[in-house]
């Protein structure tokens, strides 16, 4: 198999986002990071099991984005809580993180709520198309198939290492591969049976966010169920 072979068997096209930079309208059809607005009527910022306030990690408005995950192709809009105290990776949602994914906009109103405790800096996102995103080499992405093509191709000299024929986004992204800081779980199943992983919030120091020492939460969906799964690992 010829490098690009490989490259265009693994890779995966993705949206990336920016932060900051330009100024925001304030429109629902904006991404933001340490900022939600869009609830329900009878919907406000969510109770952790401690009964404080959960942090507003950020909002992403879908249809307007270069790339969509087939498993949020019907969705319009995605908020992210989390408590200050983390959850456990694959912790079920509701005690300690919870993300309000909305289908349609019949029923949204723009709200200025904010949890006066929260650590982060809100700032609108950028997004950007990325065609290929790779995963990382010991992510769990690749096949044992495929690591055997990548080194043999070492091997023969041909390449000096897998990174040198592929780039890997770390930043917030929807789509691709998790960008895991140690040996990760794979992009699917290691989520739970049926979960694909969709999108992931990553460290941003202007935001503020540090993912207990610059890693990133990642975010999965079980497509059938529609339940979403968390982990989350870090250096």
């Amino acid at each position: 198999m010829t490098i690009k072979e490989i490259q265009n068997k693994i890779a995966r096209p993705i949206t990336k986002f920016t932060t900051g930079g330009f100024r925001p309208e304030n429109t629902i059809e904006e991404s933001w990071i340490g900022k939600v607005s869009v609830f329900k009527n009878d919907e406000e910022i969510p109770i952790d099991k401690n009964g404080d306030l959960m942090i507003s990690l950020g909002q992403l408005y879908i249809p307007n984005l270069p790339f969509i995950h087939k498993n949020i192709q019907n969705t319009k809009v995605i908020t992210v809580f989390i408590s200050k105290e983390l959850p456990k990776c694959l912790e079920k949602m509701g005690d300690r993180w919870l993300i309000r994914e909305y289908k349609n906009l019949d029923e949204i109103k723009i709200k200025n709520l904010k949890n006066p405790t929260s650590f982060l800096k809100p700032f609108p996102l950028k997004s950007e198309f990325i065609k290929k995103d790779f995963p990382i080499w010991d992510g769990g992405g690749l096949s044992g198939e495929m690591e055997d093509e990548i080194i043999k191709l070492e091997r023969e000299g041909i390449i000096r290492s897998y990174y040198d024929i592929t780039d890997h986004t770390y930043e917030h992204k929807i789509g691709g591969y998790p960008s895991f800081c140690q040996p990760g779980i794979g992009d699917s199943d290691g989520f739970g049976e049926g979960f694909e992983f969709v999108f992931q919030i990553s460290s941003d120091e202007k935001a503020n966010l540090n993912v207990v020492d610059s890693g990133s939460l990642m975010f999965a969906k079980n497509k059938k169920t529609e339940e979403w799964s968390i982990y989350y690992d870090f250096y």
